[in-house]
Order: structure tokens, then sequence, then C-alpha cells
């Protein structure tokens, strides 16, 4: 998860050396990508709880269908989006942007939306992967990604050797190319797996079960909407500071790129919360399924005081990465943006456990296919208790940027109570279920 989160960040580091204009560019463009990548990517992880479920039956075929289905229907969903943001692309122009940063985002945003098919089609292998419990295939996938990334952003973002000097367009060139590349080498290492090469079999467009894709949908659309509504949150956050000025927004995209980078710890542990609880679900232990779980909230707990505490000690000195720091033509626009970023980094520091614990309550509930409720829950969260605190503080006090921040922490911090009490009544109810109709069995 946190590979997968690094290509964007090295976009940002890259890319930053240029100026805060072009920064800014990017964290626009990147909002508008990875909105629709967040509802793909929530669409994509239906896969992974049929998988677990049905491999804790033994149930191959079971297995294999949802696979088939999951990949089928993610492909269609990457077409879907880049077509949506490709079209949507002159909302840019709408939201108040300043107009050198829209100007530069235009181009980017063209070639990173086409990516999407390649992150989607990725989606449907990784997850089926995950719920076979072979997560290292996806983290192999995007190292390779993200080594490939780098080269190719080196060479065209400054123009190295006889290579043209692109800025943005380079950067975004990287970005489909790395994606390509890691669909490639994710289908080649699947397939190889003796244990997973048997599931690649019968693979055809005219076997699709209504039965199932209406099942995938019911519980993929709602996941959808669990990250649409969350990273929706998060990207107003960039267009809040863009309102604000290009400073707020590049020290916006520094510190939610670092958060975003520690969140992916915690990102990943709920893959291990769905997987887990998934087989367990299918097992009907639900007992150990408690166990599971906070096991797993309590590890989420300790990583994520442990960032925040980090993100606290190193708040002034993490945003210099970023900028290029002897460049005397920017030196008090860059000085600006450092300091903004240093204080929000400190906001995120207090929210670091509240989304880390929300992140990771949230797959277990995907493991149990619980995804209606918990939809309602982030959209009251995020949208009813932090966006207007976002809007208020960010634009009608001298908080600005922070204010906004400060929004969401309290989305976050609301999300993360009512989803753990969420999943704690309904683990309670499933085992008292279970536990009556043993008690029924036994008496017949």
């Amino acid at each position: 998860m946190v590979g997968h989160t690094l290509i964007a960040i090295v976009d940002n580091i890259m890319v930053g050396k240029l100026g805060a204009a072009e920064l800014a560019a990017v964290s626009l463009g990147n909002s508008f990508i990875f909105v629709a990548m967040s509802f793909g990517i929530g669409f994509s992880t239906a896969i992974t709880p049929l998988v677990a479920q049905n491999d804790a039956k033994k149930n191959v075929e079971g297995v294999r269908n949802a696979f088939h289905h999951g990949l089928i229907l993610c492909s269609i969903m990457g077409v879907f989006l880049f077509g949506v943001v490709y079209f949507c692309k002159p909302l840019m122009k709408l939201m108040g942007q300043p107009q050198e940063v829209v100007d530069l985002a235009a181009p980017f945003v063209d070639l990173v939306a086409f990516s999407l098919i390649s992150v989607l089609v990725f989606q449907g292998y990784k997850q089926f992967a995950d719920g076979m419990s072979k997560t290292k295939y996806s983290m192999y996938a995007i190292i390779v990604a993200n080594v490939v990334h780098f080269v190719v952003n080196f060479f065209l973002i400054y123009g190295i050797w006889f290579f043209p000097k692109l800025g943005i367009l380079g950067a975004a060139i990287g970005t489909l190319t790395s994606r390509i590349i890691m669909i490639v080498t994710m289908h080649i290492m699947l397939r190889r797996d003796e244990d997973l090469s048997p599931y690649f079999s019968g693979f055809s467009l005219m076997n699709l079960q209504k039965t199932l894709v209406k099942k995938i949908f019911e519980i993929g659309l709602p996941s959808s909407l669990i990250m649409f509504f969350e990273v929706v949150l998060f990207t107003s956050a960039v267009w809040l500071t863009g309102a604000i000025g290009k400073n707020a927004q590049a020290a916006n995209q520094i510190a939610l790129s670092l958060a975003t980078v520690t969140f992916m710890f915690a990102s990943g542990l709920s893959v291990t919360a769905m997987i887990r609880v998934g087989n367990q679900k299918g097992l009907e232990n639900y007992e150990y399924l408690k166990t599971v779980a906070r096991s797993i909230f309590l590890l989420t707990l300790i990583l994520e005081v442990f960032f925040a505490i980090v993100l606290v000690i190193f708040h002034n000195v993490l945003p210099h990465i970023f900028l290029e720091n002897n460049n005397p033509d920017k030196l008090v626009e860059n000085t600006e943006v450092i300091g903004i970023a240093s204080q929000l980094l400190l906001v995120a520091a207090l929210f670091q456990i509240s989304d880390g614990i929300q992140a990771v309550v949230l797959g277990a509930l995907r493991g149990l296919q619980d995804v209606k409720v918990p939809a309602v829950i982030t959209f009251v969260s995020y949208w009813i208790i932090g966006f207007p605190i976002c809007v208020y503080l960010g634009l009608h006090t001298d908080l600005k940027a922070v204010g906004v921040w400060i929004g969401l922490f309290s989305a976050l911090t609301a999300a993360c109570l009512m989803l753990f009490f969420r999943f704690e009544r309904l683990t309670d109810r499933l085992k008292r279920n279970h536990e009556q109709k043993i008690n029924t069995n036994t008496e017949i």
C-alpha cells in the first residue's frame, strides 16, 4: 500500500523542484484522478471477502467465479472512470483555482486518467491474490512499478541525457508507464504460482452469472461510496486550500503526502482485517473473529501513535524534502509553503490515530460483507460533520489551511467512533444468532 502511494509522492517531490505552481498543478490533477481511483478501488474490494470466504470453505469453483467476475467488472469500471475524468476535466476551471495551476494540470490529467484502466485491472488481480492470502505478489509488482516510475520521471521531467524536458507531463508519462508494467508483472507472477494458476482456466465473458454480478455490485458499490466520501473530503481540502492561495495548496499537498504514507500502513492492516475476518466468517467462528479483529485494531493503534510522535518531532524538517531550498528566486515562496506545511503536520499527527483505526474497522466490516450501514456512517461523518467545519474554519477564520485540517480531524474521529460501535454491535449479533442456531439444531 505504501508503494502504491509512492507513485504520487514521487511525482510531488520531483515536480516540487520545478516550483510551487507545478506542485500545486500536480496536486490539483491528482485530486481529480484520486477521486475516481478511490471509487474504483473501493469497488474492487468486493472481490477479496468473497474469495476469502470461499477459500476458507475450500470451494475452488466459488473462488474462481469471484476472481473471473471481479476482474471483468474491474476492467469495465476502469474504462468508465477514465471517461468520467476525461470529460469532467473542465470542472477545474469552475472551482476557483489559479489559472496558472489549471493550465499546467490539464495535460497531466489526460495521461494519468488513462492509467486508471491499468490501475483497476491490477486491482482485480490484487484483490483476488489478497483473498487467497497471497499479498506479497502485489508488493513485488508495485516495487517494480516504482522503480520504472522513478527512472522515467528522472529522464523526462528534467530532460536528462537526450530526453526532452517535459516537466509535469514527464511525470504523467512515468505514471502511465509504471502502471502498465505493474499489470504485466502481476499477471506473470500469479500465473506462475502453482496454487493460483488453476484459477486462470475457464475464463470467458460468456460465463458471467447474474447472481454473482449482483453480489459484487451489492458489496462493491457501497464500498466505492465509502472510499469516495473520504477521498472527496480530502480532495475538497485541496480545492479549499487552492481558494486560499497556491502556497496554501502546495503546503496542503506536502502534508497530505506525508500523512498518506503513514496511513498506508493502516490501509495494509485494513486488508489484513478484511482477509482474516472473511476467513472466519466462512468458518462461522465468530468468537475467534472478534479476537482477530481486536488484535489488528490494537496493532494499528500502536503504529499510528508511533507515526504521530514522528510527525510532531520532525514537523519542521519533513516539508523541506519537497521543495528546492537553494533557489534564491523562490526563497520567500518556499519559506511560506514550509511554514504552513509544518503547522498542518501537527494536526495530521492528531488524526493519524482516528484515521488508522477507522480504516481497519472498515476492513473488518468489509470482511463481514457489511457495507451499507458503514456507507451511511462515513457520509454523515465526512459531509455532515467534517466538511462544514473545513469550510467555516478554512475560509471564514484566520486559521485558513489549519482550519481545513481541523475539519478533517473532526470527520475522521466521528467515523472512527461510529464504525467501531457498529462492528461491536454487529459481531455480537452474529455470534448470538450462530449460538442460537447451534442450540436449535442440537435440540432437534
